[in-house]
């Protein structure tokens, strides 16, 4: 899957891929799937998972601020309340697209 065109359309993340494939996905859900180390939590060499203790998001972990891409394979979200550690790569967005792309 290699997106074509990536934009925010109300409270969705609208992804257009290179086959034709098109999805949607809700704001609120690529927030609570971040993968970045503090909502995700980091493993270790023994295989142990730290992560930040959970926390109840406010509103404005919702709305997204912009985006940025990282190389050729990812995107950086950029959340309205601060948080912008995430990086998530093409292969991550279309598994939390709903295991594929509609399309």
């Amino acid at each position: 899957m290699r997106p074509k065109d990536i934009q925010q359309i109300g409270c969705e993340l609208a992804i257009k891929c290179d086959d034709g494939g098109e999805s949607f996905i809700p704001l609120e859900k690529l927030r609570r799937c971040c993968p970045c180390a503090g909502c995700k939590g980091e493993t270790d060499i023994m295989g142990n998972v730290y992560k930040n203790p959970g926390q109840k998001l406010p509103p404005t972990a919702f709305e997204l601020v912009r985006f940025e891409s990282v190389g050729g394979y990812a995107i950086q979200p950029a959340w309205r309340d601060g948080h912008a550690t995430g990086i998530y790569s093409f292969d991550y967005l279309k598994r939390i697209a709903g295991e594929g792309l509609n399309g």
